[in-house]
């Protein structure tokens, strides 16, 4: 049984701060929500563990995805979307993502946004297991940076939201079943501080972190998904992450990702023989759904023994391909790749988790007074397999639903003060975690990769169990706060994708490879 704090404290020697809604984390699920609470009345506090562009949208290439062309319908966003999800999205979730998100939309567009169009209107592209062109962009390949750039901008010139930059959530304070707030360590000061709200709001983004090879930024921990574990609240189909296909790989290169985008425009995926592969696995060759195309690429390396594929825009013209994607082509070209001449090597690394805290259709968990939205939230849209560039839109609208449903009983809020503490961890060994950070990275990437088998999952767990130690003792450093939710979000995964003894979306055994009908069911986790 896991410890329910990870650190001795007593907020009665602490510092308080109060607020009607605090919201942890500052991508696009975070600042959305911020800006809608603000709008609704409420007074908001931010906190952001890092600086505020430090966020999984700001990375965010490809696009943000709506039903906004004369052809398209959320309908068919709807089909497309719970096709991808392999038999497990929530089909009122995904309703509402499709339904309203055009909205939200338009609500970017008119805080400032500007996202590519020509003289007929918006460009839109077409992504992996896309029906339609509804894919909106900016900036050829920077979509993630110039929404980022909106919502900071807007956020920033509000009077009644609060950001705090640098400060690491500890553990959410809660007592009989109810949220009442967080406790923090300012990384600044070096305090603890208090703070409580009526509502508070996990918007902390991925766990991508715990992945050697992964596209996503170094906040991506897990760590929303670890306190709300510790704190009791259900998470849901931790099992299913999201490997993306396309990621540079190139000696003395970090992990870059090559958008979705890219296939979405035309380009193939060829082994190291320059043979296009795609086509032998699927109708919609490399637009096929990431899991397929993720399979697809590890085969052509097992066969070839080596450990990357190509991506080749070599046939499209140049000049498009520069103007599409300028961000790529710049990276690319650090490393003396001009990507219109050659052939782009790649590998698959870890990017997206479907999974996560579950809530309802409106944010809320299974904790009174704790919602969640974006990245580390399941309200079961995604499924076990995500379709390109619903996660943007994914954290605009639940986002929003949070609001709506809570700004209707915040003006009978009455704080109720309660005290909370912990004095009975131990203290704590001297761990090097910088060392076991990277070892657990090596570890998951090995066992509970794109490719999993019992043996390699039950590896993991053994790691796991004996680092399972460590919550028996106190810990006040961010690093070592870091390290012990990657270990325990981690272990969560490995549990998950042991438990489930079929292969479905992002999730692959190979001891068990077909899709089984008795499997359309969650994996639910409570402490």
């Amino acid at each position: 049984m896991p410890e329910k704090y990870i650190m001795n404290f007593d907020t009665r020697e602490l510092p308080q701060v109060d607020d009607e809604y605090l919201i942890l984390g500052s991508g696009i699920a975070g600042l959305y929500t911020a800006l809608a609470a603000s709008a609704a009345g409420g007074s908001v506090t931010v906190i952001t563990k890092l600086d505020m562009m430090d966020t999984g949208t700001e990375k965010a290439q490809g696009g943000i995805a709506a039903a906004l062309g004369d052809s398209d319908s959320p309908a068919l966003h709807r089909e497309d979307t719970l096709v991808a999800g392999a038999g497990l999205c929530d089909t009122e979730a995904v309703a509402a993502l499709v339904s309203e998100g055009p909205d939200r939309v338009r609500e970017l567009i008119e805080m400032g946004a500007h996202f590519d169009s020509d003289s007929h209107g918006l460009c839109l592209t077409r992504e992996g297991a896309h029906s339609k062109r509804r894919i909106l962009h900016a900036s050829g390949d920077a979509t993630g940076a110039e929404i980022q750039r909106v919502l900071t901008l807007q956020v920033r010139a509000n009077d009644k939201i609060r950001v705090l930059e640098n400060h690491y959530v500890a553990d959410l304070l809660v007592n009989e079943n109810t949220c009442y707030g967080v406790l923090a360590l300012d990384r600044t000061s070096g305090t603890f501080k208090v703070f409580r709200a009526r509502v508070v709001i996990l918007a902390t983004g991925g766990l991508g972190r715990l992945y050697e090879h992964n596209t996503n930024p170094e906040v991506a921990t897990g760590d929303g998904i670890g306190i709300a574990f510790r704190a009791g609240a259900e998470v849901m189909d931790m099992e299913f992450i999201q490997f993306h296909p396309t990621v540079l790989y190139l000696p003395g290169a970090p992990r870059f990702l090559i958008s979705e985008a890219v296939r979405g425009e035309g380009a193939y995926l060829r082994n190291s023989q320059g043979h296009r592969f795609m086509p032998d696995y699927h109708d919609l060759a490399e637009l096929a759904p990431r899991d397929v195309v993720v399979r697809a690429i590890l085969k052509e390396m097992a066969a070839t023994g080596l450990n990357q594929v190509y991506l080749d825009v070599t046939h499209l013209d140049p000049e498009v391909i520069r103007a599409r994607f300028p961000n790529i082509t710049r990276t690319c070209a650090q490393y003396n790749l001009d990507i219109t001449v050659d052939r782009i090597p790649i590998s698959p690394a870890a990017h997206y988790m479907m999974g996560g805290v579950k809530t309802n259709l409106v944010g809320e968990t299974s904790i009174r007074g704790l919602y969640a939205c974006g990245e580390c939230s399941c309200p079961g849209v995604h499924g076990a397999n995500r379709l390109a560039s619903n996660s943007l839109l994914d954290g605009l609208v639940f986002g929003g639903r949070i609001v709506n449903e809570t700004r209707k009983f915040l003006k009978d809020y009455r704080p109720r003060r309660l005290e909370f503490g912990c004095d009975w961890l131990l203290k704590q060994d001297k761990i090097d975690y910088a060392a076991l950070r990277r070892e657990l990275q090596v570890l998951m990437g090995q066992k509970v990769g794109p490719v999993r088998s019992n043996r390699g999952l039950m590896e993991a767990l053994e790691f796991f169990d004996y680092w399972s130690r460590l919550q028996r003792h106190s810990e006040e450093t961010a690093e070592g706060m870091e390290v012990k939710n990657m270990l325990q979000v981690g272990e969560l995964v490995a549990e998950a994708a042991l438990a489930r003894r079929e292969s479905r979306g992002g999730h692959y055994r190979v001891d068990y490879p077909e899709c089984n009908q008795r499997w359309q069911k969650h994996i639910i986790f409570r402490r």
